[in-house]
């Protein structure tokens, strides 16, 4: 047991990335050939340079929230406990592609070495025995805090400074010590089951996504961008679930707040899109997930022929579902009136594959932890128009962070 225990223990070490549909498909990768951290200075230059030099990999990334600030020339300064990198581009050594039984290498050679580890990966996602850390969340503001922030972005929306506003939170746990990261991840991820679900262990850190949503695909000339706007809580019961999903379809503060983002986005893409391409292919959609119901809409247009990958990035990150509209006094005031600095939370993680095509999620759902300070952070935020009541807005948080807190001490 020793030996084993020992074995885990190293495996841990290696950095990893999993992008999991958890529909039994997936992309592993794991190893490392070359890597780009970037926490200062300007960001996009060194991707292009790394992008055009690894030209037909497999490429990853994580990218932080707080690229935004080369991006749209803000600045944060708010509390950072985290310090995750800006951006983290990454080839790796092996990547794997993961069809229920069948594996197949789609970089890196198939070895000992690349064979034990997809091997011993699985299997963890297979073992029920987790481990049981123990982890108290605190948050990082009251719920008197909360409502009076509320309050106070309600009159920036009553002047007529923002349409809409994403405003978040932040549940932490200092002292936090998760031996088994990958154990936690996978021990979450059976409460959670999403689409967008993304591991990634890397140095001190390890990102445990739980993601219902999708930030920007590109399959082709094909841009897609998945926002989600509007939240219901699952019931037991099947009549009352299925009341809590028509409520959220027919109700008309979730709708619009969705079609805010929707218009937001279909801008975001005309920045890059061939002229009147860009079209809503689905509006206010109810998707059900384990522990929710989302209201989602797909925004896609066909994509100019010499617009590159940070094009793309310029013109839409971040993402309209975790800022607001107008999306640039949005972060402002996100900025002004947040408590900390969501750094990984609100960003993305994803992968560029040989062709160019690519698909990103949105961080959220999201337990992150720092191994070297010990520090555990758990973000979730709520979209805040003039419509908004502050405590149900503050419920609707809880309802987002209410099982994966749970869930990690399960």
């Amino acid at each position: 047991m020793q030996f084993f225990t020992s074995y885990l223990y190293r495996m841990e070490q290696i950095p990893v990335i999993y992008l999991n549909s958890n529909d039994g498909t997936g992309i592993l990768a794991f190893g490392e050939d070359d890597r780009l951290n970037y926490s200062e200075g300007q960001v996009i230059p060194a991707m292009d340079a790394f992008l055009e030099k690894y030209k037909g990999a497999w490429l990853f990334m994580a990218l932080s929230y707080d690229l935004k600030n080369e991006i749209c020339e803000l600045t944060s300064s708010n509390r950072d406990e985290m310090e995750f990198p800006t951006a983290i581009l990454w080839k790796p050594t092996y990547v794997v592609r993961i069809n229920r039984e069948n594996i197949v290498f789609l970089q890196g050679t198939v070895d000992s070495f690349s064979e034990a580890f997809v091997s011993n990966f699985m299997e963890e996602e297979m073992d029920t025995n987790f481990h049981h850390p123990h982890i108290e969340f605190t948050p990082a503001i009251d719920k008197e805090t909360y409502i009076t922030t509320v309050n106070k972005l309600k009159s920036h929306l009553q002047r007529g400074d923002i349409y809409e506003v994403n405003f978040c939170q932040e549940f932490y746990c200092k002292n936090a010590v998760i031996e088994f990261p990958t154990d936690a991840y996978f021990k979450l991820n059976t409460l959670t089951r999403t689409p967008f679900s993304a591991y990634l262990r890397m140095d001190e850190f390890s990102v445990m996504c739980y993601s219902p949503e999708r930030y920007i695909r590109k399959t082709g000339s094909t841009l897609i961008s998945q926002p989600i706007k509007g939240t219901a809580p699952r019931d037991a019961d099947a009549k009352k679930d299925a009341a809590l999903a028509d409520w959220l379809k027919n109700d008309p503060k979730e709708r619009s707040e969705n079609v805010m983002i929707v218009d937001l986005v279909r801008n975001d893409l005309s920045k890059v899109a061939k002229k009147g391409t860009v079209r809503v292919e689905e509006l206010c959609g109810i998707h059900t997930f384990e522990t929710v119901h989302q209201m989602i809409s797909t925004v896609a247009c066909e994509v100019r022929e010499e617009v590159t990958f940070t094009d793309i990035l310029r013109a839409t990150f971040p993402m309209g579902s975790m800022t607001g509209a107008p999306k640039y006094r949005a972060m402002e005031l996100i900025e002004a009136h947040e408590s900390f600095q969501r750094g990984m939370y609100s960003g993305s993680i994803g992968y560029i594959d040989p062709n160019g095509d690519f698909d990103l999620n949105v961080v959220i759902r999201t337990v992150i932890h720092n191994a070297k300070n010990e520090y555990l952070s758990c973000g979730v935020g709520s979209a805040i128009t003039i419509q908004s009541d502050p405590e149900k807005e503050y419920e609707e948080c809880l309802v987002k962070v209410k099982k994966i807190m749970d869930g990690v001490n399960a």
